[in-house]
């Protein structure tokens, strides 16, 4: 299995590339931070790790630098692959990039304009340019996916307001490139989906919270956080969906880690299966008396 899991420098990109290596896969791991360069986010992983991570797990991970805002870096890209593998199986847009971008709960006339159209070009504009230059590569065999990772399924998205007018299109722009791809690449066989982690324990996250992978329980935040996920979760699952034959069976849904757990039959590094949406919509919205364990 051949892969691009565009935007693999840290969090959900990650753990979707990690995974696919665990499952055998050649993962290209592409971003634009490096150790020789950060992106503007500052932060210190890079795709470098991400690769090594990958073929610690048992695939082959290729660190590739891209700006997925430059067309011209990423049709150079398209064409290693090409030249490399001659072949793409499985493309994974999950470039961001936006968390330093957005501000809650304001309104747009408040809003920075040049960070939130900023945001919007970093969510959106990457996954249209990276799915035009690489979907001609993976429509070639049959039975290609193209993941599309946002924030919340369309069906969530739709009735509740998501932060901001820049953040809230953004989500909802992702999960209809789900729909989108799913039609363009019916008639060559291919599945397109959108994909939403839960509440992540990113490492933005927990540096955020001031916890580590071994404390998170004591961060004093959202009771929802009780109920968050490693990013290896959303992981297992895209792997498994990736590695079904009857993967079509998706194709132009938006669905969350949790149904692909259930659905495949995967957990959380712990164990668990974290279902953080419905712990969202049935307990925190309600104000009903739960234990958030319940949910894991």
């Amino acid at each position: 299995m051949i892969a691009l899991v565009a935007g693999a420098t840290r969090g959900t990109g990650r753990g979707i590339a990690v995974q696919l290596g665990a499952i055998g896969a050649t993962v290209y791991c592409t971003g634009r931070s490096t150790r020789e360069r950060r992106s503007e986010m500052n932060r210190p992983e890079t795709i470098e790790e991400t690769a090594e991570l990958v073929t610690a797990a048992g695939g082959t991970g290729i660190p590739v630098q891209v700006d997925h805002l430059e067309a011209a870096q990423v049709k150079a890209l398209a064409e290693r692959i090409e030249s490399e593998q001659g072949r793409l199986d499985v493309l994974v847009n999950d470039v961001w990039g936006g968390d330093h971008l957005w501000s809650f709960d304001t309104p747009v006339w408040k809003h920075d304009l040049d960070k939130g159209l900023r945001l919007l070009r970093l969510a959106i504009d990457t996954h249209l340019i990276t799915s035009h230059h690489l979907l001609p590569l993976l429509i070639k065999n049959q039975g290609g996916l193209v993941v599309e990772v946002t924030d919340g399924t369309w069906e969530f998205n739709e009735t509740r307001y998501r932060e901001n007018v820049f953040y809230d299109l953004a989500k909802m722009s992702v999960n209809r490139l789900g729909f989108a791809w799913s039609t363009e690449l019916r008639p060559h066989g291919g599945t397109g989906v959108a994909v939403t982690p839960g509440f992540l324990r990113s490492e933005a996250m927990l540096d955020t919270f001031g916890v580590t992978e071994e404390n998170w329980r004591e961060a004093k935040v959202d009771i929802s956080f009780q109920v968050s996920e490693t990013p290896a979760y959303i992981g297992r699952g895209v792997a498994a969906l990736a590695a079904d034959p009857d993967k079509a069976r998706w194709s132009g849904r938006s669905i969350t880690s949790g149904e692909l757990a259930e659905a495949y039959g995967v957990t959380d590094l712990d164990g668990s299966r974290p279902q953080v949406w419905k712990f969202i919509t049935e307990v925190r919205e309600t104000g009903k008396d739960a234990d958030p364990a319940d949910y894991r």
